[in-house]
């Protein structure tokens, strides 16, 4: 067999073209269906937890253990008007009998100053404190103090307020507070934290009746069903026509409405300075895109250079059956070109052809060409080198 000469050889070209726009936004639809997809699951998510936050502990519509919506829901039922509110604004606007209605306020952040609580005291409506803190006593109940947590054991009434009295024992979660002898101290633990340490206190402050009301576990959807804190929750809140419930927001803190006002003041310039940054990095590191030019390029790509890079791919997979295959086909073509067999012939005929020209065993052949297969790598070397062994010998047996 004779080479072709090296002028009659067909070049092996390739044609690249510029990437056209569609190409290119065939390629990333993957990728935008996949970022699309996140950013809808994390909406959803941000919605479920937006959903939960916005029902905060001892709210009256918060459905979780810890919320007041069955007291709420009960008042309502028994025609209490309930009116939750989160600005001091809008629950000065509520109060419209101040003799019927009472304020329940549970500023657990310590949103309200001294001015707003003097506001809301007075407006001269009932206002009930849930777990007040040092400064909301030292505004609203001046001569109450905290004296902590109450013992576990149940809270005895031991006054005559009707709230208590009707209840006779109420759930000791929450917190104790203590006070002079001008006030109604109810709500007493039989524990070890004193007899002067009640959950349930009323005062008058400047002519405004304040309950401060620690006993805040009797209030809640999972405790309220227990021992006698279903009498306490609705007798203490059911006293007046009109019930507000006042949550301060961040929208009271320090008398602030403008939430950018509430922030320190380097947040507003670093903000500023982060988007010029990035605005920066982008034009810097962005790519520029020219006008687009259709233009042919022909490239020469050489069969050594073909060959070596599906080697190392295969190499890479540990494809060794694969590239076995790969030298068997290419083998077993030129064997059957030498032996003078047609292009349709089978692999079972040239294995026959082969072994009459060599005196060889046609199931040994057999092997070779079709069914070993290589374990490791120096299997597949080994196959190799046998593969070239046997071109050469049927090479030298038929050359003239």
């Amino acid at each position: 067999m004779t080479a072709p000469p090296a002028a009659a050889r067909p070049t092996a070209t390739a044609t690249v073209l510029t990437p056209t726009l569609r190409a290119g936004a065939r390629r990333s639809l993957f990728w935008a269906s996949a970022g699309a997809f996140v950013l809808l699951v994390a909406i959803g998510v941000l919605s479920l937890i937006g959903v939960s936050g916005d029902a905060p502990r001892l709210s009256p519509a918060n459905p979780a253990p810890d919320g007041a919506m069955a007291v709420a829901e009960v008042l309502a039922a028994q025609g209490i008007d309930v009116r939750p509110t989160d600005t001091l604004d809008d629950t000065t606007a509520a109060v419209g009998d101040p003799a019927n209605t009472t304020i329940v306020l549970f500023d657990e952040d310590g949103q309200l100053d001294d001015a707003q609580r003097q506001t809301l005291l007075d407006t001269g409506a009932h206002l009930v404190l849930l777990e007040p803190g040092f400064a909301e006593l030292a505004s609203l109940a001046p001569g109450v103090s905290p004296a902590g947590v109450p013992d576990d054991d149940p809270l005895r009434a031991g006054c005559s307020l009707p709230a208590a009295t009707m209840a006779t024992t109420v759930s000791p979660g929450g917190l104790a507070y203590r006070a002079g002898a001008s006030a109604e101290l109810c709500l007493t633990s039989d524990g070890d934290s004193g007899a002067d340490a009640h959950s349930y206190i009323r005062v008058e402050t400047d002519g405004t009746v304040v309950s401060i009301v620690g006993a805040t576990e009797a209030l809640t959807n999972a405790a309220v069903t227990d021992l006698g804190n279903a009498a306490f929750a609705l007798n203490l809140l059911g006293e007046d026509e009109t019930l507000i419930w006042y949550r301060p927001s961040i929208l009271d803190a320090a008398g602030e409405t403008d939430p950018a006002a509430l922030t320190p003041g380097w947040v507003t310039p670093s903000i500023v300075l982060v988007i010029l940054v990035a605005a920066a990095a982008a034009f810097w590191r962005g790519r520029r895109f020219g006008p687009l030019i259709i233009e042919n390029l022909p490239v020469v790509v050489r069969a050594s250079e073909t060959m070596e890079g599906r080697a190392r791919l295969y190499e890479k997979g540990s494809a060794r059956v694969r590239a076995l295959d790969s030298l068997r086909m290419a083998t077993i073509s030129r064997l059957a070109t030498w032996s003078g067999l047609p292009t349709t012939a089978d692999v079972e005929q040239v294995c026959l052809a082969v072994a009459a020209a060599l005196g060889a065993e046609p199931a040994g052949i057999r092997s070779l060409l079709v069914g070993a297969i290589p374990e490791t790598d120096a299997d597949l070397v080994r196959l190799s080198d046998r593969l070239l062994a046997l071109e050469t010998a049927l090479a030298d047996e038929l050359r003239p």
